[in-house]
Formats: C-alpha cells, sequence, structure tokens
C-alpha cells in the first residue's frame, strides 16, 4: 500500500511513517460479513451530521448534501452497486472513503466528536434489536407450528416419560405444548435483553465523551433508542449486551434442540409416534429405505456451537482492561454467526413440526404400556385413607405380579388384586383407563384435555402479543 493510498483509506496513520506491514494488514481487517453493518453505520452517520449541524460544524447547506449522499449510498449498499475495496479496513473506512472521494471535504468533516469506537458499539447494538425481532418472529413461528399440532391432539393418550422410562400417561398436546412454553420463554428473554439494550453510545466517542457532540441525547431518539448510555467509557468497552444476547440465543438453540432430540426419537421405529414429510427429510445414500430427520439433527449440532459463541466472548471479556480494545472484535463474528444460524434453523424446524403426522393409534397403545397406571392405583388407595407410604408399597405388589405373569395392569382379575390387598376393591377398576388418568390430572398446568385448551388459549394471546411487540419496533428514524 502506498503513501497516498494509505492516507485516502485509513482512518488512522498520521504519527506512522511507514504503511501497515501485510500481515498486520490481513490481521487487521474485518470480516467480509462485517461490511454488511453498513445500512446502520449510515443510519449513526445521519444522526451524527445533525449533531454537527447542532454543534456549528456543518451549515445547513452541507448537512443536507451530507444527508443525501448517506441515502445515495444507502441505497447503493442495499441494491449491491457498491462494495467495500481491498484496502478498507473496516466498515466506517468504507463508507468515508466513499463519501469524501464523492463530497470532498464536507465528507471529511464527518468524522469530527466521534470515533470508531462509539460506532462500532452503535452498530452492533442497531444490528441486533434489529435481528431480535426477525427472531421473535421465526421463533414466534416455531411456536405455532407447535400449537398447531397440539390443537389436533389435545386429547390424545400418549406416554409420558422420566429417565426415557414410560412414566405416567399424558396427552401429545400436552407434550407439544411443553416446548412451546420454554420456546416462548426465550421470546420473553429477547424482550428483555432489548429493554436493557435500548442504551445509545453515540457520543462517547473514543472514551471520554466528545468535545463537539454535546446532545447525543437527539441521536439516541432518531435511533430507536430509549436514552443514551450513562457512562462513555461504559459505552465503549462493555459488550455484556453481545454475551447477553449469546446466552439468550444458545438458550433458544438449546431449547429447540431438546425438541429435535425428542422428534428424532419419535420418528424412530422404535417408537413409530410421527411420520416426517418428505419435504422434510432426507435419505441415505446407500439404503434405499432410509427416512432421515436430519433436520432435527442439524438443528441439535448447531445448538454446541452456538454455545461456543456465547463461551467465546465471554472469554475475550473476562481480562479486558477500561476502555476499548481490538479484543472486542470478536462480538461480531458470534453475533452474526448465532443470528445467522438460528434464521435458518428455526424455519427449518417450524416447517417440519407443521407438517408430521402422528400415529394416534399407537400413542394410545403405548400410552399405557409398561404399567404406566400404577400410579392410579396409588392414588385411588390414598384417596380411600391408606397413608400413600403404604399404597405406594401395595401397588410395587400388583406389578410385580403383572411382572411376574407377564400380564398387565387390567388383565389381573378382581381376585388376583383382592390377593395383593383386601383393600384393592373391584372399584379399583375405574381408574384404570387412560381417560381416567387424564381427566384426574385437571389442576392448573395439567395434562387433563380442558387443560391443555386453556393452556393453548393462553398461549395464542402471549404469542400475537410477542408478534405485536416485534412489529412495534421503528428501529433507526431518519
Amino acid at each position: 500500500m502506498t503513501g497516498t493510498a494509505a492516507a485516502t483509506t485509513r482512518l488512522w496513520g498520521g504519527r506512522f511513517r511507514n504503511a501497515p506491514d501485510e500481515a498486520l494488514t490481513k490481521l487487521s481487517r474485518s470480516e467480509p460479513s462485517y461490511f454488511d453493518m453498513a445500512p446502520y453505520d449510515l443510519a449513526g452517520s445521519r444522526s451524527h451530521a445533525r449533531e454537527l449541524h447542532r454543534a456549528g460544524l456543518l451549515g445547513d447547506a452541507e448537512l443536507a448534501t451530507l444527508i443525501e449522499a448517506v441515502d445515495v449510498l444507502d441505497g447503493e449498499y442495499r441494491r449491491g452497486e457498491i462494495r467495500p475495496l481491498p484496502e478498507d479496513e473496516d466498515v466506517h473506512t468504507f463508507l468515508e472513503r466513499v463519501l469524501s472521494e464523492r463530497l470532498g471535504a464536507v465528507g471529511g468533516k464527518l468524522r469530527a466528536g466521534r470515533s470508531r469506537n462509539d460506532q462500532a458499539a452503535n452498530d452492533l447494538r442497531l444490528y441486533l434489536r434489529d435481528q431480535v425481532r426477525h427472531l421473535a418472529e421465526a421463533t414466534a413461528d416455531l411456536e405455532e407450528a407447535l400449537l398447531a399440532q397440539a390443537r389436533r391432539h389435545r386429547a390424545t393418550p400418549a406416554p409420558g416419560f422420566t429417565h426415557l422410562q414410560p412414566a405416567q400417561p399424558i396427552t401429545f398436546g400436552h407434550q407439544l405444548l411443553a416446548h412451546t412454553h420454554a420456546i416462548s420463554r426465550d421470546i420473553d428473554r429477547l424482550r428483555d435483553w432489548d429493554r436493557r439494550s435500548a442504551r445509545s453510545p453515540l457520543g462517547a466517542a473514543a472514551l471520554a465523551g466528545s468535545a463537539i457532540a454535546l446532545t447525543p441525547e437527539h441521536a439516541a431518539r432518531e435511533l430507536g433508542y430509549e436514552r443514551t448510555c450513562a457512562n462513555s467509557i461504559d459505552a465503549v468497552a462493555s459488550r455484556d449486551h453481545v454475551a447477553e444476547f449469546l446466552f439468550v440465543g444458545s438458550m433458544l438453540a438449546v431449547d429447540v434442540s431438546r425438541l429435535a432430540e425428542e422428534i428424532c426419537l419419535w420418528a424412530s421405529r422404535q417408537f413409530r409416534w410421527i411420520a416426517l414429510d418428505d419435504r422434510f427429510a432426507t435419505g441415505s445414500s446407500i439404503m434405499p429405505q432410509k427416512k432421515n430427520p436430519d433436520i432435527a439433527e442439524l438443528a441439535r449440532g448447531k445448538a454446541g456451537r452456538l454455545a461456543g459463541n456465547l463461551m467465546g466472548v465471554i472469554g475475550a471479556l473476562k481480562g479486558l482492561p477500561l476502555a476499548y480494545n481490538r479484543d472486542l472484535a470478536e462480538d461480531k463474528r458470534a453475533a452474526f454467526d448465532t443470528v445467522e444460524t438460528l434464521l435458518t434453523v428455526l424455519p427449518a424446524m417450524s416447517g417440519m413440526v407443521r407438517t408430521f403426522v402422528v400415529d394416534e393409534a399407537e400413542l394410545r397403545t403405548q400410552a399405557t404400556a409398561g404399567f404406566t397406571l400404577a400410579t392410579e392405583i396409588a392414588d385411588w388407595l390414598a384417596r380411600s385413607g391408606v397413608p400413600f407410604s403404604e399404597a405406594h408399597e401395595i401397588t410395587g405388589a400388583v406389578v410385580q405380579l403383572c411382572e411376574e405373569r407377564g400380564v398387565e395392569l387390567e388383565e389381573l382379575s378382581d381376585a388376583d388384586y383382592a390377593g395383593v390387598d383386601a383393600r384393592l376393591t373391584p372399584e379399583v377398576r375405574s381408574v384404570l383407563t387412560v381417560e381416567a388418568a387424564l381427566g384426574a390430572r385437571s389442576g392448573q398446568g395439567g395434562t387433563a384435555p380442558a387443560q391443555v385448551d386453556v393452556q393453548i388459549t393462553e398461549l395464542e394471546a402471549l404469542i400475537a402479543e410477542q408478534r405485536a411487540w416485534a412489529a412495534a419496533y421503528q428501529g433507526p428514524r431518519a
């Protein structure tokens, strides 16, 4: 790079006699994807231009010229008509170079009163505040796919598991809603993240605040923030909002991964609960009969990578002195990857969930296999006045008898029950049906179909409210 080129493409270097070594340039240059923050950087430039106008550094005509040039450049970048040069170190260098080439000295005035430190912090905040809305919408699509299946199977009996062993009958709708509730909380976490992150770092400049941009609250309002950061050092040095976003993203990925794991089980020949739609499954290159749940497996695998993104940023932050350090450039790699991965995984998972077909007969058969109604006997004895510790032992003896004879609970005779304990009268059979077991769990949050209906209604309202929150965001107001 020549001295002339360095002077026109770098935002620093006045005190250096020699141009950067090629190795430094290669290491220092932003990842290509980071230049996609150009619209956010230009939004900040519009607000900063108005701040310079308020400070008297830009006249009316100069402000109008700059705003128009920024708008034109924004449109060109979005349409793919202009891209950075290899010499452009980062998005800030790229955009200032173009504006200076087009506007001359007026373009160079835009740098006054700001630093790449507060620009970089601002760009990523604006990017993430935009993206959490897209993530909320994509997550709501998955919620609705689960909700649609839950409506269809609000009363479909299924075996519930603990330790991956048959435990008690549930409705399949109840199982699906358990995943829906968990995933819904991830949207709540995104919203809570946004509340804490709606602080503008503009005006912090390098670290001490700006001697020129003295009314950053105006830029904060224009860019859709609630207020400015309260401390200029904290504004440029902190990335806890990035780490928190990465936690929420990894938690969402984990919740999706747990659903994906169950779909892999449900779709197996051993479970036989669901059949995947051909559009959302793959085959084998050697075994023609195979139908593989690749979407679920890929989602499950990517959850580990997103957890790694969180740990990478946490590791980069843990030993940094105040204020800005180039280590903080790691924030964008992790944030971009997490956003892009989730926005790829979520639609695929939504389609797979929305289209799988449930084998209701198989679920009903399995719902009572493995003595899942045994708890009903113990509860029936307890309601009859038998201490539960004793009822538990009696029921265990019943199960033992069934295992010895190779039969299920309902296949024992009245005499068999009485032979275990005289208090096991024929009336015990009233609880030995899957419908009775499901209906008995009628407390709030239980698996009874009526309670599943309550959950569905509440989740429908919650999802509508989540979508309204995502749609209401205005973002930068140019």
